[in-house]
């Protein structure tokens, strides 16, 4: 009877740590052949409850995104990105922001090629974070394998990839469609349109021969760009191009080459091609025919180099660093449409150069106004330089003053108040002027709360990410939150914490220091991506008493379950938990596992006060039945009570 009731004494121990070791998400891994060598993985994860897994794609200031890793990828080759459903975008209180997630079932699928010479097993494993309409658990991992066969060399076409590719291959389409046009506007081109369409309807026979050589002209145009894209991609080829992104030394290549660029536009100097070439090209444009017209063409690529040079640059960086070697001569396509489609169409509607503008100073103008962009895009390519080799010399605050002062540079050329070189003098301020400056005044001025940690989704894509910056929330952050001015001792191993209060994040130095001083020490369970950990710091901590207390009554230890520092190898090491293998490879997952195992719980916030024999005094709290002031206050000093007994 004795040994029955002993039986029943453990499962019930079980059944209760398992209720409160929360592990909502099961996962079931599957591979199908769908042709050729090429394989489609399917990551399916079942999510219990009122519990939902957030996408993959979610803003860097909300909660850890769903991310799958290999860890051995070199026998196969990656078709697409891991695709996902539609989720559901709704409100989230956990991060008090509109969120993408999952509930109750979703699939992932990624298509994979293989190119092993002999099968082998895949491994990876999958990243994701669960919360509930009250809570968040810390981030998982979750291991998978996959079975590679042996590559036959078979070749199928995959329509996923296909697809991507297509779209961001339109994109570089349309932005180097758009730069053509806005070469048009420089004095090197210009000019050129009804120059060149006048000498062509003066010297042919007829109308219809005029069109046609105007055509000619402009398809010649088209070709000397276009091969100038098949050169680049020639030249780099497809694996150095696929490096650029994150080559940091490209990236510094393409930093100089975009200052010098700039600085060209602005006014220092003009980028010139040798004249004996100009001039060789120039007489054979006097052969006539075909031939003739194709010279010309290159004579006006040659001539116009000094005010093209820079954009054709430009967009051949862009192009080349985003790792297709398709980009270069797509992006060649579209800009050298936009500089062809004039002269034809001028050709074939003569009359419409009556109503084109007159040459100026406006044109000059163009060039400046390109030379400030090409300026500010300079510095995303350093800025990609910095964040690889992570020397934080150009971290987010400092790269949205380089913009401010960039742009607000460009409002007060476009108002007058600048003149550079080659300018000519500024009678008024002309309506097209006005509209531009307040354009750019109202970019200038939405960029300044970014320097106070602001998101700025309008221009996210080129700044440093939210945390690599000086100060996770901005220059000019104060502690705020409460009247106290509380005084602190840094010692070895101490932090500046929330609201002021040092602590520390090292359990062992933390409980020495607590032995040393004769305090009680407080375990602080959270998380950097933990919404409820925030408002607990904000809201409760804040009060003047409160934080004495923190400061003066308790050695606070802070100990975050998502940090992602990996542990050195010999320190990581596997563990059960509630019955579920768990690798511990990083101080987050150390954290993790000793609330889990210890308090028998994975929710945060979540505080415990021990002494120094590592006894908890009194009850643990949480945000849920903590989260005011007098509670957490009344609990706090309930546990300095059971210490000083």
């Amino acid at each position: 009877m004795k040994k029955l009731l002993s039986v029943w004494v453990l499962l019930l121990a079980f059944f209760t740590v398992s209720a409160q070791f929360y592990n909502p998400v099961s996962w079931k891994f599957s591979q199908e052949n769908i042709g050729g060598d090429e394989l489609e993985l399917t990551f399916t994860a079942i999510i219990e409850g009122e519990w939902y897994m957030y996408s993959q794609h979610i803003s860097d200031d909300g909660p850890v995104p769903t991310t799958f890793t290999f860890f051995n990828g070199e026998g196969i080759e990656v078709l697409t990105d891991v695709l996902e459903p539609e989720p559901v975008e709704e409100f989230d209180p956990n991060f008090d922001m509109v969120l993408k997630y999952f509930k109750k079932e979703v699939s992932f699928t990624q298509r994979i090629k293989s190119v092993t010479d002999s099968a082998y097993t895949l491994n990876g494993e999958v990243m994701f974070m669960t919360c509930d309409p009250k809570q968040c658990l810390p981030p998982e991992y979750v291991e998978f394998a996959f079975d590679i066969p042996v590559a036959t060399g078979e070749i199928k076409a995959s329509d996923d990839a296909s697809a991507a590719s297509t779209k961001g291959m339109w994109g570089i389409f349309f932005i180097a469609f758009l730069s053509g046009f806005a070469a048009l506007l420089t004095p090197c081109v210009f000019p050129m349109i009804p120059m060149t369409v006048s000498y062509f309807t003066k010297q042919s026979e007829n109308k219809a021969k005029g069109v046609t050589n105007a055509i000619i002209y402009g398809i010649s145009i088209i070709i000397i760009y276009v091969a100038l894209g098949v050169g680049v991609s020639a030249v780099f080829g497809a694996d150095a191009l696929n490096n650029m992104a994150t080559n940091v030394y490209f990236n510094i290549a393409f930093f100089l080459l975009l200052i010098v660029f700039a600085a060209s536009f602005l006014g220092a100097f003009d980028l010139t091609l040798p004249s004996s070439w100009i001039n060789k090209a120039d007489k054979a444009s006097d052969r006539g025919g075909l031939i003739g017209i194709f010279f010309m063409a290159f004579t006006l690529a040659l001539v116009s180099f000094s005010c093209t040079g820079p954009i054709v640059g430009t967009l051949l960086v862009e192009a080349a660093a985003g790792g297709n070697y398709m980009g270069p001569i797509i992006g060649m396509l579209g800009f050298s449409l936009a500089i062809a489609l004039p002269f034809a169409l001028f050709a074939a509607f003569p009359g419409w150069l009556n109503s084109m503008p007159k040459s100026g100073g406006w044109l000059n103008s163009v060039k400046v106004v390109l030379g400030f962009l090409e300026l500010a895009l300079a510095f995303k390519f350093l800025s990609n330089a910095d964040l690889v080799m992570q020397t934080h010399l150009l971290e987010r605050e400092l790269f949205i003053a380089i913009w401010i002062v960039i742009f607000a540079l460009l409002t007060m050329y476009l108002l007058g108040f600048i003149k550079l070189a080659h300018d000519s003098d500024l009678q008024y301020v002309s309506v097209g002027r006005l509209f531009m400056a307040v354009l750019t005044g109202m970019f200038t001025v939405y960029m300044i709360p970014g320097l106070w940690g602001a998101p700025l989704k309008i221009i996210n894509a080129f700044p440093p990410p939210m945390h690599y910056s000086e100060s996770p929330h901005g220059v000019g952050y104060t502690l705020g939150g409460g009247s106290a001015t509380v005084e602190h001792h840094e010692e070895d191993g101490q932090h500046l914490g929330p609201q002021g209060i040092m602590v520390f994040h090292d359990y062992d130095a933390g409980l020495e220091h607590a032995k040393k001083i004769g305090k009680p020490v407080m375990l602080d369970f959270t998380g950097w991506a933990c919404v409820n950990c925030r408002k607990m710091e904000e809201q409760v901590w804040s009060d003047y008493e409160v934080k004495r207390m923190l400061t003066e009554d308790v050695v606070l230890i802070s100990l975050y379950v998502d940090e992602r520092t990996k542990l050195p190898e010999e320190e990581q090491y596997e563990t059960t938990i509630a019955g579920k293998k768990k690798k511990v490879r990083t101080v987050g997952d150390q954290w993790m596992v000793l609330q889990a195992e210890r308090y028998k719980t994975n929710s945060q916030p979540y505080y415990v006060v021990i002494d120094h024999d590592e006894n908890q005094l009194g009850v643990a709290a949480n945000y849920q039945d903590y989260g005011k002031v007098d509670l957490f206050k009344n609990w706090l000093q309930d546990c300095l009570n059971a210490f000083d007994k």
